[in-house]
Protein backbone atom coordinates (compact mmCIF):
# COMPACT_ATOMS: atom_id res chain seq x y z
CA UNK A 1 0.00 0.00 0.00
CA UNK A 2 1.13 3.54 -0.69
CA UNK A 3 1.62 5.73 2.38
CA UNK A 4 -1.28 8.17 2.26
CA UNK A 5 -1.95 11.05 4.65
CA UNK A 6 -5.65 11.53 5.41
CA UNK A 7 -5.31 14.17 8.13
CA UNK A 8 -7.70 17.12 7.78
CA UNK A 9 -4.86 19.63 7.45
CA UNK A 10 -2.87 17.58 4.91
CA UNK A 11 -5.99 17.17 2.76
CA UNK A 12 -7.45 20.65 3.10
CA UNK A 13 -4.57 23.05 2.48
CA UNK A 14 -3.77 21.84 -1.07
CA UNK A 15 -7.51 21.83 -1.84
CA UNK A 16 -7.70 25.41 -0.58
CA UNK A 17 -4.80 26.52 -2.76
CA UNK A 18 -6.36 24.76 -5.74
CA UNK A 19 -9.73 26.42 -5.10
CA UNK A 20 -8.11 29.78 -4.42
CA UNK A 21 -6.31 29.57 -7.73
CA UNK A 22 -9.59 28.68 -9.43
CA UNK A 23 -11.10 31.73 -7.73
CA UNK A 24 -8.24 33.87 -9.03
CA UNK A 25 -8.81 32.37 -12.47
CA UNK A 26 -12.49 33.30 -12.33
CA UNK A 27 -11.76 36.74 -10.91
CA UNK A 28 -9.07 37.36 -13.53
CA UNK A 29 -11.50 36.19 -16.21
CA UNK A 30 -14.18 38.56 -14.94
CA UNK A 31 -11.73 41.45 -14.57
CA UNK A 32 -10.18 40.98 -18.00
CA UNK A 33 -13.50 40.35 -19.74
CA UNK A 34 -14.89 43.49 -18.10
CA UNK A 35 -12.29 45.37 -20.15
CA UNK A 36 -14.17 44.16 -23.23
CA UNK A 37 -17.66 45.13 -21.98
CA UNK A 38 -20.24 44.44 -19.27
CA UNK A 39 -22.19 42.52 -21.92
CA UNK A 40 -19.24 40.17 -22.32
CA UNK A 41 -19.19 39.63 -18.55
CA UNK A 42 -22.90 38.77 -18.60
CA UNK A 43 -22.31 36.24 -21.42
CA UNK A 44 -19.46 34.56 -19.53
CA UNK A 45 -21.50 34.34 -16.32
CA UNK A 46 -24.58 33.02 -18.11
CA UNK A 47 -22.57 30.51 -20.17
CA UNK A 48 -20.83 29.12 -17.10
CA UNK A 49 -24.22 28.36 -15.56
CA UNK A 50 -25.05 26.37 -18.70
CA UNK A 51 -21.71 24.54 -18.57
CA UNK A 52 -22.19 23.77 -14.87
CA UNK A 53 -25.61 22.29 -15.63
CA UNK A 54 -24.23 20.03 -18.36
CA UNK A 55 -21.28 18.84 -16.28
CA UNK A 56 -23.77 17.08 -14.03
CA UNK A 57 -24.05 14.44 -16.75
CA UNK A 58 -20.50 13.29 -16.06
CA UNK A 59 -20.09 14.34 -12.42
CA UNK A 60 -22.67 11.63 -11.65
CA UNK A 61 -19.88 9.17 -12.43
CA UNK A 62 -16.89 11.22 -11.25
CA UNK A 63 -18.34 12.07 -7.82
CA UNK A 64 -19.64 8.59 -7.12
CA UNK A 65 -16.31 7.09 -8.15
CA UNK A 66 -14.37 9.53 -5.95
CA UNK A 67 -16.31 8.57 -2.82
CA UNK A 68 -16.00 4.86 -3.60
CA UNK A 69 -12.24 5.18 -4.15
CA UNK A 70 -11.81 6.65 -0.65
CA UNK A 71 -14.06 3.97 0.85
CA UNK A 72 -12.26 1.13 -0.94
CA UNK A 73 -8.84 2.42 0.08
CA UNK A 74 -10.08 2.71 3.67
CA UNK A 75 -11.15 -0.94 3.44
CA UNK A 76 -7.71 -1.80 1.92
CA UNK A 77 -9.24 -2.86 -1.42
CA UNK A 78 -6.63 -1.18 -3.63
CA UNK A 79 -7.43 -3.07 -6.83
CA UNK A 80 -11.12 -2.24 -6.60
CA UNK A 81 -10.27 1.45 -6.16
CA UNK A 82 -7.97 1.31 -9.19
CA UNK A 83 -10.60 -0.39 -11.35
CA UNK A 84 -13.31 2.09 -10.31
CA UNK A 85 -11.15 5.02 -11.41
CA UNK A 86 -10.52 3.50 -14.86
CA UNK A 87 -14.19 2.62 -15.42
CA UNK A 88 -15.25 6.13 -14.38
CA UNK A 89 -12.76 7.78 -16.75
CA UNK A 90 -13.93 5.79 -19.77
CA UNK A 91 -17.57 6.56 -19.07
CA UNK A 92 -17.13 10.30 -18.50
CA UNK A 93 -14.99 10.72 -21.63
CA UNK A 94 -17.86 9.39 -23.75
CA UNK A 95 -20.37 11.68 -22.04
CA UNK A 96 -18.08 14.71 -22.35
CA UNK A 97 -17.55 14.06 -26.06
CA UNK A 98 -21.32 14.00 -26.68
CA UNK A 99 -21.80 17.30 -24.82
CA UNK A 100 -18.97 18.91 -26.81
CA UNK A 101 -20.57 17.98 -30.11
CA UNK A 102 -23.94 19.37 -28.97
CA UNK A 103 -22.52 22.75 -27.92
CA UNK A 104 -20.42 23.15 -31.04
CA UNK A 105 -23.43 22.41 -33.25
CA UNK A 106 -26.19 24.40 -31.48
CA UNK A 107 -24.82 27.33 -29.42
CA UNK A 108 -27.35 29.92 -30.65
CA UNK A 109 -30.55 27.88 -30.21
CA UNK A 110 -29.40 26.76 -26.75
CA UNK A 111 -28.74 30.35 -25.61
CA UNK A 112 -32.12 31.50 -27.01
CA UNK A 113 -33.92 28.61 -25.31
CA UNK A 114 -32.44 29.72 -21.97
CA UNK A 115 -33.79 33.27 -22.42
CA UNK A 116 -30.47 35.01 -22.94
CA UNK A 117 -31.15 38.68 -23.82
CA UNK A 118 -31.25 39.19 -27.60
CA UNK A 119 -28.42 41.72 -27.64
CA UNK A 120 -26.06 39.16 -26.06
CA UNK A 121 -26.70 36.31 -28.53
CA UNK A 122 -23.87 37.07 -31.01
CA UNK A 123 -21.26 36.99 -28.23
CA UNK A 124 -22.92 33.92 -26.69
CA UNK A 125 -22.72 31.91 -29.91
CA UNK A 126 -18.99 32.45 -30.12
CA UNK A 127 -18.21 31.78 -26.47
CA UNK A 128 -20.48 28.76 -26.01
CA UNK A 129 -19.31 27.02 -29.19
CA UNK A 130 -15.59 27.38 -28.36
CA UNK A 131 -15.60 26.71 -24.61
CA UNK A 132 -18.43 24.19 -24.91
CA UNK A 133 -16.40 22.25 -27.45
CA UNK A 134 -13.85 21.51 -24.73
CA UNK A 135 -16.34 19.86 -22.37
CA UNK A 136 -14.66 16.53 -23.04
CA UNK A 137 -11.56 18.02 -21.41
CA UNK A 138 -13.68 19.22 -18.48
CA UNK A 139 -14.93 15.64 -18.09
CA UNK A 140 -11.38 14.29 -18.02
CA UNK A 141 -10.29 16.92 -15.49
CA UNK A 142 -13.30 16.32 -13.23
CA UNK A 143 -12.87 12.55 -13.13
CA UNK A 144 -9.10 12.48 -12.73
CA UNK A 145 -9.08 15.23 -10.10
CA UNK A 146 -11.69 13.32 -8.06
CA UNK A 147 -9.79 10.05 -8.39
CA UNK A 148 -6.39 11.51 -7.51
CA UNK A 149 -7.75 13.64 -4.65
CA UNK A 150 -9.57 10.71 -3.03
CA UNK A 151 -6.39 8.64 -2.92
CA UNK A 152 -5.18 11.26 -0.44
CA UNK A 153 -3.05 13.13 -3.00
CA UNK A 154 -4.62 16.58 -2.91
CA UNK A 155 -1.36 18.22 -4.00
CA UNK A 156 -1.53 16.87 -7.55
CA UNK A 157 -4.70 18.76 -8.52
CA UNK A 158 -3.23 21.80 -6.74
CA UNK A 159 -0.12 21.78 -8.96
CA UNK A 160 -2.36 21.37 -11.97
CA UNK A 161 -4.41 24.40 -10.93
CA UNK A 162 -1.24 26.48 -10.62
CA UNK A 163 -0.15 25.66 -14.14
CA UNK A 164 -3.64 26.11 -15.55
CA UNK A 165 -3.98 29.55 -13.96
CA UNK A 166 -0.63 30.80 -15.25
CA UNK A 167 -1.36 29.69 -18.81
CA UNK A 168 -4.94 30.97 -18.82
CA UNK A 169 -4.13 34.44 -17.45
CA UNK A 170 -1.14 34.78 -19.79
CA UNK A 171 -3.25 33.89 -22.84
CA UNK A 172 -6.21 35.99 -21.66
CA UNK A 173 -4.02 39.05 -21.45
CA UNK A 174 -2.51 38.35 -24.84
CA UNK A 175 -5.80 37.81 -26.65
CA UNK A 176 -7.64 40.73 -25.01
CA UNK A 177 -4.91 43.34 -25.39
CA UNK A 178 -3.04 41.92 -28.40
CA UNK A 179 0.10 41.41 -26.30
CA UNK A 180 2.97 38.89 -26.73
CA UNK A 181 2.41 38.86 -30.50
CA UNK A 182 -1.08 37.33 -30.12
CA UNK A 183 -4.06 38.67 -32.11
CA UNK A 184 -6.59 40.90 -30.33
CA UNK A 185 -9.57 38.53 -30.43
CA UNK A 186 -11.61 39.76 -27.43
CA UNK A 187 -14.11 37.27 -26.00
CA UNK A 188 -13.25 34.65 -28.64
CA UNK A 189 -9.64 34.84 -27.45
CA UNK A 190 -10.73 34.33 -23.83
CA UNK A 191 -12.62 31.22 -24.95
CA UNK A 192 -9.57 29.86 -26.80
CA UNK A 193 -7.45 30.55 -23.73
CA UNK A 194 -9.84 28.41 -21.67
CA UNK A 195 -9.55 25.51 -24.12
CA UNK A 196 -5.74 25.61 -24.24
CA UNK A 197 -5.39 25.73 -20.45
CA UNK A 198 -7.84 22.83 -20.07
CA UNK A 199 -5.88 20.78 -22.59
CA UNK A 200 -2.60 21.25 -20.73
CA UNK A 201 -4.23 20.55 -17.35
CA UNK A 202 -5.80 17.34 -18.69
CA UNK A 203 -2.42 16.13 -19.94
CA UNK A 204 -0.81 16.74 -16.54
CA UNK A 205 -3.63 14.98 -14.67
CA UNK A 206 -3.42 11.97 -16.99
CA UNK A 207 0.28 11.64 -16.17
CA UNK A 208 -0.43 11.79 -12.40
CA UNK A 209 -3.28 9.34 -12.77
CA UNK A 210 -1.01 6.67 -14.27
CA UNK A 211 0.90 6.52 -10.96
CA UNK A 212 -1.97 7.18 -8.54
CA UNK A 213 -2.28 3.58 -7.31
CA UNK A 214 0.07 0.86 -6.08
CA UNK A 215 -0.02 -0.86 -9.46
CA UNK A 216 0.66 1.54 -12.30
CA UNK A 217 -2.14 2.18 -14.79
CA UNK A 218 -1.26 1.23 -18.36
CA UNK A 219 -2.97 2.14 -21.61
CA UNK A 220 -4.00 -1.50 -21.93
CA UNK A 221 -6.21 -1.04 -18.86
CA UNK A 222 -8.66 0.89 -21.05
CA UNK A 223 -10.25 -2.51 -21.78
CA UNK A 224 -10.98 -3.07 -18.08
CA UNK A 225 -14.65 -3.32 -17.13
CA UNK A 226 -16.62 -4.65 -14.16
CA UNK A 227 -20.38 -4.60 -14.15
CA UNK A 228 -20.56 -4.96 -10.36
CA UNK A 229 -18.17 -2.05 -9.73
CA UNK A 230 -20.02 0.12 -12.25
CA UNK A 231 -23.27 -0.65 -10.41
CA UNK A 232 -21.60 0.49 -7.19
CA UNK A 233 -20.59 3.75 -8.84
CA UNK A 234 -24.13 4.31 -10.07
CA UNK A 235 -25.66 3.36 -6.72
CA UNK A 236 -23.84 6.26 -5.09
CA UNK A 237 -23.42 8.38 -8.19
CA UNK A 238 -26.91 8.78 -9.63
CA UNK A 239 -28.49 10.31 -6.50
CA UNK A 240 -25.36 12.42 -6.12
CA UNK A 241 -25.74 13.49 -9.72
CA UNK A 242 -29.35 14.47 -9.12
CA UNK A 243 -28.25 16.33 -5.97
CA UNK A 244 -25.59 18.26 -7.90
CA UNK A 245 -27.93 18.63 -10.85
CA UNK A 246 -30.60 20.18 -8.67
CA UNK A 247 -28.16 22.90 -7.67
CA UNK A 248 -26.71 23.76 -11.07
CA UNK A 249 -30.01 23.44 -12.92
CA UNK A 250 -31.86 25.52 -10.35
CA UNK A 251 -29.10 28.13 -10.61
CA UNK A 252 -29.47 28.05 -14.38
CA UNK A 253 -33.23 28.60 -14.08
CA UNK A 254 -32.61 31.43 -11.62
CA UNK A 255 -30.19 32.97 -14.13
CA UNK A 256 -32.98 32.89 -16.70
CA UNK A 257 -35.14 34.80 -14.20
CA UNK A 258 -32.37 37.35 -13.78
CA UNK A 259 -31.95 37.51 -17.57
CA UNK A 260 -35.54 38.71 -17.89
CA UNK A 261 -34.71 41.49 -15.42
CA UNK A 262 -32.10 42.88 -17.82
CA UNK A 263 -28.39 42.79 -18.66
CA UNK A 264 -27.48 44.99 -15.67
CA UNK A 265 -29.01 42.52 -13.19
CA UNK A 266 -27.30 39.63 -14.98
CA UNK A 267 -23.91 41.35 -14.86
CA UNK A 268 -24.45 42.24 -11.18
CA UNK A 269 -25.13 38.62 -10.30
CA UNK A 270 -21.99 37.54 -12.19
CA UNK A 271 -19.85 40.08 -10.30
CA UNK A 272 -21.37 38.99 -6.98
CA UNK A 273 -20.66 35.34 -7.82
CA UNK A 274 -17.00 36.22 -8.21
CA UNK A 275 -16.96 38.21 -4.98
CA UNK A 276 -18.86 35.59 -2.97
CA UNK A 277 -16.39 32.89 -3.99
CA UNK A 278 -13.83 34.47 -1.69
CA UNK A 279 -16.14 33.97 1.30
CA UNK A 280 -16.18 30.21 1.35
CA UNK A 281 -12.96 29.10 -0.36
CA UNK A 282 -11.31 27.88 2.84
CA UNK A 283 -14.61 26.58 4.17
CA UNK A 284 -15.30 24.59 1.03
CA UNK A 285 -11.79 23.13 1.07
CA UNK A 286 -12.37 22.01 4.66
CA UNK A 287 -15.75 20.52 3.71
CA UNK A 288 -14.23 18.58 0.79
CA UNK A 289 -11.33 17.36 2.94
CA UNK A 290 -13.88 16.29 5.57
CA UNK A 291 -15.80 14.33 2.94
CA UNK A 292 -12.65 12.45 1.94
CA UNK A 293 -11.82 11.70 5.58
CA UNK A 294 -15.36 10.61 6.42
CA UNK A 295 -15.49 8.28 3.39
CA UNK A 296 -12.10 6.78 4.26
CA UNK A 297 -12.95 6.32 7.95
CA UNK A 298 -16.37 4.89 7.12
CA UNK A 299 -14.83 2.44 4.64
CA UNK A 300 -12.40 1.34 7.35
CA UNK A 301 -15.29 0.75 9.77
CA UNK A 302 -14.48 3.70 12.08
CA UNK A 303 -18.04 5.00 12.14
CA UNK A 304 -17.87 7.00 15.36
CA UNK A 305 -14.72 8.81 14.29
CA UNK A 306 -16.30 9.56 10.91
CA UNK A 307 -19.32 11.03 12.69
CA UNK A 308 -17.24 13.32 14.86
CA UNK A 309 -15.05 14.42 11.95
CA UNK A 310 -18.05 15.98 10.22
CA UNK A 311 -18.64 18.29 13.20
CA UNK A 312 -14.96 19.16 13.44
CA UNK A 313 -14.97 20.25 9.80
CA UNK A 314 -18.25 22.15 10.26
CA UNK A 315 -17.13 24.31 13.19
CA UNK A 316 -13.73 25.12 11.71
CA UNK A 317 -15.35 25.99 8.38
CA UNK A 318 -18.02 28.20 9.96
CA UNK A 319 -15.43 30.31 11.77
CA UNK A 320 -13.56 30.92 8.53
CA UNK A 321 -16.69 31.60 6.44
CA UNK A 322 -18.12 34.10 8.91
CA UNK A 323 -14.82 35.98 9.10
CA UNK A 324 -14.52 36.10 5.31
CA UNK A 325 -18.13 37.26 4.94
CA UNK A 326 -17.43 40.26 7.17
CA UNK A 327 -14.35 41.13 5.11
CA UNK A 328 -16.47 41.13 1.95
CA UNK A 329 -19.17 43.20 3.67
CA UNK A 330 -16.62 45.84 4.70
CA UNK A 331 -14.58 46.03 1.51
CA UNK A 332 -16.93 44.60 -1.15
CA UNK A 333 -17.93 47.92 -2.65
CA UNK A 334 -14.31 48.89 -3.27
CA UNK A 335 -13.58 45.47 -4.78
CA UNK A 336 -16.57 45.69 -7.11
CA UNK A 337 -15.29 49.04 -8.33
CA UNK A 338 -12.31 47.21 -9.84
CA UNK A 339 -14.64 45.31 -12.17
CA UNK A 340 -17.14 47.92 -13.32
CA UNK A 341 -17.91 51.63 -13.08
CA UNK A 342 -21.56 51.26 -14.07
CA UNK A 343 -23.54 52.99 -11.25
CA UNK A 344 -26.64 50.81 -11.76
CA UNK A 345 -24.66 47.57 -11.44
CA UNK A 346 -22.77 48.86 -8.39
CA UNK A 347 -26.01 49.93 -6.71
CA UNK A 348 -27.53 46.48 -7.23
CA UNK A 349 -24.44 44.73 -5.81
CA UNK A 350 -24.22 47.06 -2.81
CA UNK A 351 -27.67 45.99 -1.69
CA UNK A 352 -26.65 42.32 -1.75
CA UNK A 353 -23.49 42.55 0.39
CA UNK A 354 -25.45 42.50 3.66
CA UNK A 355 -27.47 39.48 2.56
CA UNK A 356 -24.23 37.65 1.87
CA UNK A 357 -23.51 37.69 5.62
CA UNK A 358 -26.55 35.43 6.08
CA UNK A 359 -26.04 33.33 2.96
CA UNK A 360 -22.53 31.99 3.55
CA UNK A 361 -22.98 30.27 6.97
CA UNK A 362 -25.97 28.42 5.53
CA UNK A 363 -23.87 27.29 2.59
CA UNK A 364 -21.16 26.05 4.94
CA UNK A 365 -23.67 23.99 6.90
CA UNK A 366 -24.83 22.35 3.68
CA UNK A 367 -21.36 21.76 2.30
CA UNK A 368 -20.13 19.93 5.38
CA UNK A 369 -23.12 17.91 6.55
CA UNK A 370 -24.57 17.02 3.14
CA UNK A 371 -21.12 16.06 1.85
CA UNK A 372 -20.59 13.88 4.91
CA UNK A 373 -23.88 12.11 4.25
CA UNK A 374 -22.78 11.58 0.66
CA UNK A 375 -19.43 10.25 1.87
CA UNK A 376 -21.11 7.42 3.76
CA UNK A 377 -23.35 6.58 0.82
CA UNK A 378 -26.57 8.22 2.07
CA UNK A 379 -26.89 10.00 -1.25
CA UNK A 380 -30.59 9.37 -1.78
CA UNK A 381 -31.50 11.39 1.30
CA UNK A 382 -29.53 14.44 0.18
CA UNK A 383 -31.07 14.01 -3.27
CA UNK A 384 -34.62 14.11 -1.88
CA UNK A 385 -33.89 17.12 0.33
CA UNK A 386 -32.21 19.08 -2.45
CA UNK A 387 -35.03 18.34 -4.91
CA UNK A 388 -37.76 19.59 -2.59
CA UNK A 389 -35.93 22.62 -1.18
CA UNK A 390 -34.08 23.93 -4.24
CA UNK A 391 -37.00 23.70 -6.63
CA UNK A 392 -39.66 24.57 -4.08
CA UNK A 393 -37.92 27.47 -2.33
CA UNK A 394 -34.94 28.65 -4.41
CA UNK A 395 -36.84 28.47 -7.72
CA UNK A 396 -40.62 28.61 -7.30
CA UNK A 397 -40.78 30.98 -4.34
CA UNK A 398 -38.07 33.21 -5.79
CA UNK A 399 -39.98 33.38 -9.10
CA UNK A 400 -43.13 34.43 -7.28
CA UNK A 401 -41.42 37.25 -5.36
CA UNK A 402 -38.81 38.35 -7.90
CA UNK A 403 -40.77 38.17 -11.17
CA UNK A 404 -44.45 37.96 -10.28
CA UNK A 405 -44.35 40.55 -7.46
CA UNK A 406 -41.43 42.46 -8.96
CA UNK A 407 -38.95 42.47 -6.05
CA UNK A 408 -36.08 41.50 -8.37
CA UNK A 409 -32.65 40.20 -7.44
CA UNK A 410 -33.03 40.95 -3.72
CA UNK A 411 -35.96 38.54 -3.48
CA UNK A 412 -33.94 35.85 -5.26
CA UNK A 413 -31.13 36.23 -2.72
CA UNK A 414 -33.51 35.97 0.24
CA UNK A 415 -35.00 32.78 -1.19
CA UNK A 416 -31.52 31.36 -1.73
CA UNK A 417 -30.75 32.01 1.94
CA UNK A 418 -33.96 30.26 3.04
CA UNK A 419 -33.12 27.27 0.82
CA UNK A 420 -29.60 26.91 2.26
CA UNK A 421 -30.74 26.92 5.88
CA UNK A 422 -33.66 24.59 5.25
CA UNK A 423 -31.47 21.98 3.56
CA UNK A 424 -28.70 22.39 6.11
CA UNK A 425 -31.03 21.91 9.08
CA UNK A 426 -32.73 18.82 7.62
CA UNK A 427 -29.38 17.22 6.73
CA UNK A 428 -28.08 17.97 10.22
CA UNK A 429 -31.08 16.18 11.74
CA UNK A 430 -30.33 13.18 9.51
CA UNK A 431 -26.64 13.13 10.48
CA UNK A 432 -27.43 13.42 14.17
CA UNK A 433 -30.02 10.62 14.01
CA UNK A 434 -27.37 8.14 12.81
CA UNK A 435 -29.90 6.48 10.49
CA UNK A 436 -27.30 6.58 7.72
CA UNK A 437 -25.09 4.20 9.70
CA UNK A 438 -27.84 1.70 10.45
CA UNK A 439 -28.91 1.69 6.79
CA UNK A 440 -25.34 0.90 5.77
CA UNK A 441 -25.16 -1.95 8.28
CA UNK A 442 -22.33 -0.39 10.23
CA UNK A 443 -21.24 -2.56 13.17
CA UNK A 444 -19.97 0.46 15.10
CA UNK A 445 -23.03 2.37 16.29
CA UNK A 446 -23.17 4.77 19.24
CA UNK A 447 -24.90 3.32 22.26
CA UNK A 448 -27.48 6.13 22.41
CA UNK A 449 -27.63 7.43 18.87
CA UNK A 450 -26.10 10.56 17.43
CA UNK A 451 -26.24 12.60 20.61
CA UNK A 452 -23.99 10.12 22.36
CA UNK A 453 -21.47 10.10 19.58
CA UNK A 454 -21.42 13.89 19.41
CA UNK A 455 -20.71 14.24 23.11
Amino acid sequence: MKNRNYSLWALSWPIFIELFLQFLLGAADTFMVSEISDDAVAVVGFSHQLFNALTVLFTVIASGAGILIAQKLGARKEEDARSISIIALKTTVLIGAAISVLLIALPGPIASLLQMPEELLPLARTYISIVGGSMILAAIMSTLSAAIRNTGNTRGPMYTAIGMNVVHIFLNYGFIYGAFGLPEWGLAGVAISTVVSRLLASALLVYMFLFAFERRIWWGDIKLWSRSLFREILRIGWPLGVYSGNWVLSQLVIFTFIGTLGAAQLAARTYMNTLESFCFLIGFSIALATQIRVAHLFGAGNTREAYKDAYKGLWIGQLVVIANSFIIFLFGSQALGLFTSDPDILAICAGLLGLNLLLQPGKMLNMTIADSLNAVGDTRFTMYVSTISMWGVAVLVSYFFSIHLGYGLTAIYICMIADEYLRGFVCWLRWRSFKWASRAGSPELPAQGGAAAEA
